[in-house]
């Protein structure tokens, strides 16, 4: 039987930004596509991937569904495609709404008969006069499009992004717009008129320490309307509530934070970490919040994450946990083989930081593979993921498990580490298995018992000693 795992697809694959939604009986997901090991954001054409509502492990690869070179803006090669979104219009079709990087300025549209074929150019959102937006005196920087068709034909695109630290005010136009499309799905009817504080307009309404910064992504739920957007914070996806579309919104909270810092609470961040993007999505009866995480040393190799949330009668949705077995609807079980690539914690004696090398400086563990940037057209082997420069005071975190019935374990590692593995269920806790580690150019497995435990916990991996090892997979 298929499990759901965080990454929920491959490990070789870098979909950022994603945006879920449910069309037919199958859940589509679009983002934007890192290249692993990039030097810049978003350096691959989009691609999409799908599963079936009722089976969310099961995803399949829909291949390329827009190139960059088709935007003539963009024929040349020379620009990324940052995050998009997709609706279906009235005529049937899907849009798809997205901007290039920050040297353009307005927002492309793509157009397609089916969630996953080809899209071909459209256009690009503009004025009843041909203005194009971004482009006109006075537009604020277009950025990040959000798009939402609600149940009275009305279409809603949001858009904007703001400043992140006190410096940065003023510098540029930035805000937070809504605005709403006539029925052909790329001219303005109304707006864009402000819609969330960003820094600096924020004192007395309530995103105090998490004003907008980017990454807006709407939906509707029990009559409310939810504002998904990046916070100042960068690393967390906050929410704002209104009973209107377009104006309105009250700060929520946190949804989720991919360095697994919760407001308030004294913690530390878990994992080193970098920007967030994401939304919220009902599939098959569960909402889910989906998101991205950091690896590879890098802001720009990001992978897509969910987790299951809870929307409480009042409206407000509880932050969620990061966790391994995000979509599977319970704990994984504890039989066959795992990736160490699922960690969904992972750290060593320093405090995680932001995800960069000169950040990072060699201190830090961190998720690679073993290969490439690697696509299904390309062929070949896929390279595996693991976890890379592990040192004493490593833990890598995999949430959760049903340990019931577990008789031994198996960890596969490698380099010129001199100490001991510890097995555990609470990174400062007792020991389920210790394993004596000895240098190992190659892919060295341990196998030992495990101390009987039942029931459905974390499970750690800690290392104690000299040196520093890297940490392929661990089965049972």
């Amino acid at each position: 039987m298929k499990q759901a795992l965080n990454p929920y697809l491959p490990l070789w694959e870098y979909v950022p930004d994603g945006e879920p939604h449910v069309f037919g009986d199958r859940v589509y997901i679009y983002g934007s596509h890192d290249a692993f090991n990039g030097k810049k954001f978003c350096l691959n054409d989009y691609v999409c991937w799908s599963a079936p509502a009722a089976d969310l492990t099961d995803w399949r690869y829909e291949g390329v569904i827009y190139e960059k070179k088709q935007d003539p803006r963009m024929a040349d090669g020379g620009h990324e495609l940052w995050a998009p979104d997709v609706v279906r219009g009235k005529d049937g079709r899907y849009y798809l709404y997205y901007c290039p990087d920050d040297k353009i300025r307005s927002i492309g549209v793509a157009v397609c008969g089916t969630p996953a074929g080809h899209y071909e150019f459209y256009g690009l959102v503009k004025d009843e006069n041909g203005g194009i937006l971004g482009e006109r005196p006075g537009d604020t920087i277009a950025f990040d499009p959000g798009v939402f068709m609600d149940g009275d034909g009305e279409l809603y695109l949001y858009s904007g992004n703001g400043p992140r630290t006190k410096r940065e005010i003023g510098k540029e136009p930035k805000a937070s717009v809504v605005m709403t499309l006539r029925d052909d799905m790329i001219t303005l009817k109304t707006g864009p008129k402000k819609l969330l504080p960003i820094l600096g307009e924020s004192v007395g309404t309530g995103f105090e320490g998490h004003e907008f910064f980017e990454a807006s992504s709407i939906r509707k739920i029990g009559g409310r309307y939810y504002l998904i957007y990046s916070s100042v914070t960068n690393h967390e996806l906050c929410y704002a509530v209104s009973d209107c579309p377009d104006s309105g919104f009250r700060y929520g909270g946190v949804v989720v934070s991919n360095c697994d810092l919760f407001p308030g609470k004294g913690g530390k961040p878990l994992n080193c970490f970098g920007n967030n993007h994401g939304g919220l999505e009902c599939i098959n009866g569960k909402y889910y919040v989906f998101y991205h995480r950091e690896t590879n040393r890098s802001i720009s190799s990001r992978q897509g994450c969910a987790e299951e949330v809870t929307i409480l009668p009042d409206g407000s949705i509880p932050q969620a946990e990061l966790t391994s077995c995000g979509l599977n609807g319970g704990p994984l079980r504890a039989e066959g083989s795992y990736s160490a690539g699922i960690a969904c914690n992972l750290y060593g004696k320093v405090t995680p930081t932001y995800s960069h090398p000169m950040a990072m400086m060699g201190r830090h563990p961190y998720i690679t593979q073993d290969g490439p940037d690697y696509s299904p057209e390309s062929g070949g082997q896929p390279p595996r993921s693991y976890i890379a420069n592990g040192k004493d005071g490593l833990v890598a975190g995999f949430k959760y498990f049903d340990l019931t019935g577990a008789g031994k374990i198996t960890v596969v590692v490698r380099g010129p580490a001199r100490g001991r593995l510890f097995v555990r269920t609470d990174p400062k806790g007792g020991n389920l298995a210790e394993i004596a580690v000895t240098p190992s150019g190659d892919w060295k497995p341990y196998t030992v018992p495990l101390s009987p435990c039942e029931g459905v916990h974390p499970l750690y991996l800690c290392y104690a000693g000299r040196g520093k090892l890297d940490i392929l997979e661990f089965s049972f």
